[in-house]
């Protein structure tokens, strides 16, 4: 019989094969993950609705299957096989329905699981998210009481068992070196890297970039985290400068509304929004991706921060939903981090600015007296569309962005 690709979400048709979770000839059981498929940049498990032996793969790992279309070919097993019709359709719309959750849940959601496979074969409910996490933590999820509803496990329920052994006082395993390549090789252009390399042709060659670049004094800025990070860190709250940068940006949008827009080509408009969702660009073994903090004008500043560090821990892990890499309206890129002092970052569709962020230096500076006093001193370069946003547009925005960065105050009271 032939497994094809459910259902994975609203407005997603097809996917990328990241990888087989199993080999062909493997007994599966309903609910097992199967394979890891991208999908918009995000990455899902798509989870068995049968139990039987698979018998072969109809697409290979960097292959792109459209929904509908058949993944694998396999043998129901005898007690399935018994099973009538109606009792066998349940499961696989339930995957479908899984797999839509699995990507349109938000990941802060401490609400009911909407995902789980409905199988009687299966002692557990829970979303294929939830058992993807389950798996790599070496978790027996028939060992997991849970907590949601029906004893739906969530992944709150699974941080008991990993928190003895943080708690040990093991050192971490030090963080592997990145994979520049070996010389004298060739890399198959797939997966994630080959939907940026898509997606940045189509931008470069769409809009028509201009970057401006200023200079800003972030000395009382410098100061003002380092007096909150002890406290900021007793409360659980990693607050790094790009906290700080996503709140002076979105009051930026605020005041400059034509920079928090999109041009509509075919209906020949320029479409101002009204929401202010700020996408932060993470670095992953995979390449760059671009989760979204959704109305950071709502936000406190610690509330950013946890977004920050919830989103990038997700996109590094491999665990990004759909719905966190949808609707950023400007995206801001650091490079500080490494070492760059300015950029000419590229646009991320289908916004019309993106903001570059370089490394915080100190050096001498002249003061209105004439005096020379230290200061820490950062470059920001700013990427506009010239299609929608002229030069003193863009520097209009760059003013309001650094006139925020220079008083952090107004950034905390949400002046």
């Amino acid at each position: 019989m032939d497994f094809k690709l459910p259902e994975l979400g609203e407005g997603v048709y097809e996917a990328e094969v990241s990888r087989w979770l199993i080999a062909e000839g493997a007994q599966v059981k309903p609910g097992q993950g199967l394979l890891e498929v991208l999908t918009d940049k995000a990455t899902m498990e798509v989870p068995a609705p049968f139990a039987g032996t698979v018998t072969a793969f109809k697409v290979r790992d960097g292959e792109k299957i459209k929904v509908g279309e058949p993944v694998l070919t396999y043998e129901e097993s005898d007690k399935a096989a018994a099973s009538s019709a109606a009792d066998t359709a349940a499961p696989v719309a339930s995957v479908s329905s899984a797999a839509s959750a699995a990507i349109s849940q938000p990941a802060t959601s401490n609400g009911p699981s909407r995902a789980s496979v409905t199988s009687g074969a299966v002692a557990t409910k829970a979303a294929p998210s939830v058992r993807l996490m389950a798996r790599k933590l070496g978790v027996d999820l028939g060992q997991v009481r849970g907590s949601g509803p029906a004893g739906r496990i969530l992944v709150e329920d699974l941080a008991q068992f990993v928190q003895p052994a943080a708690a040990s006082g093991r050192q971490s395993a030090p963080a592997e070196r990145p994979d520049y390549g070996r010389p004298g090789t060739r890399v198959k252009l797939q997966g994630l890297r080959r939907k940026i390399a898509e997606h940045m042709v189509h931008a470069k060659t769409t809009v028509p970039h201009y970057t401006y670049v200023d200079e800003c004094d972030v000395t009382d800025l410098v100061k003002l985290r380092d007096s909150l990070r002890d406290s900021t860190t007793a409360q659980g709250v990693k607050l790094t400068y790009l906290a700080f940068f996503v709140k002076a940006v979105a009051g930026a949008l605020r005041d400059v509304p034509l920079v928090n827009a999109s041009l509509d080509e075919a209906a020949g408009e320029i479409v101002l929004h009204d929401k202010y969702h700020i996408g932060i660009a993470v670095n992953t073994p995979q390449g760059l991706i671009v989760p979204v903090i959704h109305d950071a004008d709502r936000l406190s500043l610690l509330d950013v921060a946890r977004e920050i560090e919830r989103l990038t821990n997700d996109a590094r892990a491999g665990k990004a939903k759909l719905d966190s890499l949808r609707g950023g309206t400007f995206t801001i890129t650091s490079i500080g981090n490494i070492g760059g002092l300015f950029a000419t970052p590229i646009i991320h569709q289908l916004q019309v600015g993106i903001l570059g962020v370089g490394k915080i230096v100190k050096r001498p500076v002249y003061d209105k007296l004439g005096q020379i006093h230290p200061a820490d001193m950062l470059y920001l370069s700013f990427s506009f569309d010239h299609r929608v946003l002229d030069g003193a547009i863009g520097a209009a925005f760059g003013n309001a962005v650094i006139d925020r960065l220079r008083r952090p105050g107004v950034l905390i009271l949400d002046l």
